[in-house]
């Protein structure tokens, strides 16, 4: 398992327009984006003992978090992710989820998971049958992603967060959302060994620090 380097500051409105002016001069669009952004929906799980929240609240080091998610409004296109933390290093895997495969998790019927040849959807079975985790809270956002070859870092801002109240409801695009409370936006950079001083200079802000800011954490105020 390879692990990234990743911060998150909490950033206004005025640093996400400065920001996205100055990486449009040293960076390049990420391919995958339209127009230069994408939206996002995300389905988070957890327990009855909402075990990811509280590790997140408390600040355990190693801690991980199961989603579905799909891009602009297409539940066609779903993956499974498994989103591992250990201190300041992050590590994301992913599988394939087909869209019958991931109603049947939305409403419960998981039988089909401990037959399945994906190992991540495997483990979400497991940790489904034995840890109790079920789909929990939808959170949405809209992302604008940039990338740097060197030190293969990402930059996303990510901004307009919400979240809907239905689990039931994620894989419909037109379900209602609502805004995840006073939810600031995020800029997020990711990179392998290094990060390059052009990439640290443009995201530096006066008066931002490294913040451990969770989108699932900030939409369970709805539940």
């Amino acid at each position: 398992m390879e692990f990234r380097h990743e911060w998150k500051h909490e950033i206004s409105v005025f640093d996400l327009f400065s920001l996205r002016q100055r990486l449009r001069a040293v960076a390049q669009p990420d391919p995958h984006a339209s127009d230069g952004a994408y939206r996002i929906r995300s389905l988070y799980f957890d327990n009855s003992a909402d075990k990811a929240l509280r590790e997140k609240l408390d600040g355990i080091n190693f801690r991980e978090k199961f989603r579905i998610r799909y891009y602009n409004g297409d539940p066609t296109l779903l993956h499974l992710e498994k989103k591992s933390k250990v201190g300041s290093l992050c590590n994301k895997q992913s599988a394939p989820l087909r869209l019958e495969e991931a109603q049947a998790v939305v409403e419960g019927e998981l039988s089909w998971m401990a037959g399945c040849d994906r190992p991540l959807i495997q483990e979400l079975y497991c940790k489904m049958t034995q840890q109790g985790l079920r789909p929990k809270t939808i959170v949405d956002y809209i992302r604008e992603p940039f990338i740097y070859g060197p030190g293969n870092v990402r930059i996303t801002l990510d901004s307009q967060i919400r979240t809907g109240m239905f689990c039931r409801d994620f894989l419909n695009p037109s379900c209602i959302t609502v805004p995840a409370g006073n939810v600031p936006a995020i800029l997020e950079v990711k990179w392998d060994a290094f990060l390059p001083s052009v990439i640290r200079d443009v995201v530096q802000l006066e008066g931002c620090r490294t913040t451990s800011f969770s989108k699932y954490a900030a939409c369970r105020i709805y539940g």
